[in-house]
């Protein structure tokens, strides 16, 4: 179901792209087209993703480069919106303290080990906004893990109960209330 106030999300969406780039940064394999961040590109010009030749190679040095790359031929300050392997890429760029990485929203980040980042995702504070959205039955990161790497980080944590990886597999289509808490997350970050 769509909220009645769609249209006005999608309005303030837009104007929040007037602002800031509002940068899609998917998982592992790329988001098919039921995942909420295709939907979400599909309904709104505010968002960009990037950009990858191979989706299939989980390194995640992979989609910090990839990320970057997108970075550097834009000129405003960017929230960096992850899911999943892209979550732990947008934590990276936040550490490196990228000048245009404004904010990071970071849903369904999965345990480091899983994709060999370790050694890679940050174990420190993040320097700029960041929130994660954590689902009590995500196979990929058990919510006391979510609310611990919460901690190291500094971010705001999201309980969104049970639901799943947070993905198209476990009914999350367009979530326009991801969309919600977004714009929440940049509201807070204007202070």
């Amino acid at each position: 179901m769509i909220a009645p106030n769609f249209a006005r999300t999608l309005d303030s969406l837009a104007d929040v792209a007037t602002r800031r780039d509002l940068v899609l940064v998917p998982g592992f394999k790329n988001s098919g087209p039921e995942h909420w961040q295709s939907l979400w590109q599909e309904h709104s010009p505010a968002f960009q993703r990037i950009a990858m030749s191979n989706w299939n190679n989980p390194d995640v040095d992979l989609w910090i480069d990839a990320t970057r790359r997108l970075l550097t031929q834009r000129q405003r300050p960017a929230i960096l919106i992850g899911h999943s392997l892209g979550a732990l890429a947008a934590t990276c760029l936040a550490a490196e303290l990228h000048p245009l990485v404004a904010g990071v929203m970071l849903v369904a980040p999965p345990r480091p080990s899983r994709f060999e980042a370790v050694e890679r995702v940050p174990h420190a504070r993040l320097e700029v906004p960041a929130m994660v959205v954590a689902s009590q039955t995500d196979p990929l990161m058990p919510f006391s893990r979510a609310e611990h790497w919460s901690r190291i980080w500094g971010a705001e944590l999201v309980d969104i109960g049970d639901a799943g990886h947070i993905n198209a597999e476990a009914g999350y289509g367009l979530w326009w209330q991801g969309m919600e808490l977004l714009l929440r997350f940049e509201h807070r970050m204007q202070g």
